[in-house]
């Protein structure tokens, strides 16, 4: 895990000390997350997940915001308890109070869609395509049916895939 994301969790953690004038457990710490979310706080694992594409696209704004949002979801839940709202007003007090930071709910990193394998089924309707995920693909392998909404006839592998 980078150094400066490590160092930027145990600063968060010294400023809410600072602030509440109390110790919080820290927490264990991943760069095991992938897809559209840039980090992810486990509250009753007391564990951080971070996606380590988006932190490599965007380290500077990842640092501040995103990595502060995270541990701002530990502290209130280890300050207020588990029945407080993700995004409540506790979550936002530790945003605004404590990190001096915009309390956003969500990022706006770009997010570069990769390329799928579809698998493409047909109907006995004209020109119609239905294409798969490879996941679906598998499961009519194994014998599920899918049928057509129009004409009612079971879907039927091509034999066609391609990227989208």
């Amino acid at each position: 895990m980078p150094d400066q994301l490590h160092a930027r969790v145990e600063a968060c953690y010294r400023q809410a000390e600072a602030f509440f004038n109390r110790r919080f457990e820290r927490p264990q710490v991943s760069f095991k997350l992938r897809g559209q979310k840039a980090g992810v706080a486990h509250l009753d694992q007391n564990l951080l997940r971070f996606n380590p594409q988006l932190y490599r696209e965007n380290r500077e704004h990842f640092l501040k915001q995103t990595v502060a949002h995270e541990v701002a979801h530990l502290v209130a839940h280890q300050m207020f308890g588990g029945r407080i709202r993700p995004h409540g007003e506790e979550w936002q007090l530790i945003m605004r109070g404590v990190y001096e930071l915009t309390p956003d709910r969500c990022h706006t990193y770009e997010i570069a869609r990769r390329q799928a394998n579809r698998f493409i089924y047909r109907c006995r309707c004209d020109g119609q395509d239905f294409p798969f995920t490879a996941q679906r693909h598998a499961l009519v392998r194994k014998g599920r049916r899918y049928y057509c909404r129009q004409c009612r006839a079971t879907l039927v592998f091509s034999g066609e895939q391609r990227l989208e």
